[in-house]
């Protein structure tokens, strides 16, 4: 069984983390897979999605260590056509657009402390839609 849906949800940019946990797992517990692999790719090249424990100390060295890495003031090739989110796309293709969570027993597997996030690494709010495909039976 293969089944196909789409989770939307409003961002503010700026390395916005949102968790994204339950959603998809309302997705999967919805979908009727008892065993088998959930397939998230969020749709865009200027945000990604990770595994992370969501608590706020991790998530603001998480957000530092993205201004250390890839600092927003660079100049980026990108920005001298008018743009100013170079750093956004960089910063989403190193993090990466997608990732795939086992299921057992109808639910997805993470540990304790781990939660699903998008990051926005954008310089501005935006509607992001993330394709969820669930697979198994």
């Amino acid at each position: 069984m293969v089944v196909t849906r789409e989770i939307s949800l409003q961002t503010k940019g700026q390395t916005d983390i949102i968790d994204i946990t339950s959603p998809v797992a309302e997705q999967v517990a919805g979908a009727g897979v008892k065993n088998g692999t959930v397939t998230l790719f969020l749709v865009g090249s200027t945000a990604g999605i990770t595994t992370i424990e969501s608590e706020p100390g991790v998530l603001s060295d998480f957000r530092s260590m993205w201004e250390r890495t890839i600092p927003q003031t660079l100049p980026y090739e990108h920005n001298r056509h008018g743009e100013s989110n170079g750093h956004a796309h960089v910063r989403a293709s190193l993090l990466g657009a997608s990732m795939v969570i086992p299921i057992s027993d109808g639910k997805i597997t993470l540990g304790t402390w781990q939660q699903i996030v998008l990051v926005d690494f954008d310089n501005r709010p935006r509607s992001r839609q993330i394709v969820v495909q669930i697979m198994g039976d």
